[in-house]
């Protein structure tokens, strides 16, 4: 008896270091990474968080970029938001709902692209947004074909970065699992992610980019321990384990979107198949465009962000 509760001891104490531990990041994470863009409040006491970059002078057109899965806004618009900003474009790129400082209202329920949607459609009308192209990286892929199928009033034109847009055979990385049930993925995440994750974050990041380097400053300058948060870590775990049913329905109504298009792609991608997702994406949406990027692995708004803005124009300059 006196052994086991030796033993159980040891786990508790060993429990609530990792708990200290995982909180005084957090809270450190909190400090170093500030908020630097505009709250929008959608509902009494529910903020969107995004950036609202402007020309200065007169606007041409408004364009959405949509962030992936474990990232905030500040992934897609890094690359991407001057190039199209000095084009007289205004940029607007929020963190999605339980991402970087977006609040997540009705928890595991927002998981899905089409809650996503209405959240973040409803903080952009309140920045005074009335119709917009739509550009989706990775996860966002199956976000943006979600506005252009369910809010095309709103939608002017459609733009696919290395998106995930159709049912994959496989499964997911295992650590999204557990994070994503219920209590064991608290226990996970205010326990081990913490600890782990910033150890495995460059070499994650890495894998992300690969084979492209990714740039010496970019898990500083995106904030992309953000994502180490329990409840962000959690939040990003249910919208990925939520994907593979979402757009397996979502897939069979790509026919339907009657708006301008364009898939840009990576021949290298080793997180999201290109062949799979893009080139299906190509075919099943009318008229859309594909453009294959040589040699560019998943992030290719980093591979060929200057490809990446053309694209993006001229889906804006063909929607009028």
């Amino acid at each position: 008896m006196t052994s086991i509760l030796v033993v159980g001891a040891a786990i508790a104490l060993f429990g609530g270091g990792l708990l200290v531990f995982t909180l005084w990041q957090t809270r450190r994470l909190d400090e170093i990474h500030r908020p630097n863009g505009l709250f929008v409040e959608i509902q009494p006491g529910v903020r969107i968080h995004l950036a609202d970059r402007q020309p200065a002078g007169p606007v041409k057109a408004t364009i959405v970029l949509l962030h992936g899965a474990s990232a905030n806004h500040a992934d897609i618009l890094l690359p991407l938001g001057e190039r199209l900003v000095s084009e007289g474009y205004r940029v607007l790129a929020p963190d999605r709902p339980g991402h970087g400082w977006s609040d997540r209202p009705g928890g595991r329920k927002d998981a899905s692209p089409a809650r996503q949607a209405l959240l973040i459609r409803a903080a952009l009308e309140r920045c005074g947004v009335e119709r917009a192209v739509i550009a989706g990286f990775s996860w966002s892929g199956a976000l943006a074909c979600h506005f252009a199928l369910d809010h095309p009033d709103f939608t002017a034109g459609l733009v696919l970065l290395a998106p995930v847009t159709h049912p994959w055979p496989g499964g997911i990385s295992w650590y999204y699992t557990p994070a994503a049930t219920p209590v064991i993925g608290a226990l996970f995440s205010y326990l081990l992610v913490m600890p782990a994750g910033l150890v495995s974050l460059r070499s994650a990041v890495a894998g992300v980019f690969s084979p492209q380097a990714a740039p010496a400053d970019y898990v500083e300058t995106v904030a992309a321990s953000l994502v180490l948060r329990p409840r962000e870590f959690m939040a990003n775990a249910q919208d990925v384990a939520g994907l593979h049913r979402f757009v397996t329905r979502q897939a069979l109504r790509l026919g339907a979107i009657r708006m301008p298009a364009c898939i840009v792609a990576g021949d290298c991608d080793g997180v999201v198949w290109t062949a799979l997702h893009a080139y299906a994406s190509a075919r099943d949406i009318p008229g859309a465009r594909l453009v294959i990027v040589e040699g560019a692995g998943h992030s290719v708004h980093y591979a060929d962000p200057d490809r990446v803005a053309a694209a993006i124009i001229a889906v804006v300059r063909q929607a009028g």
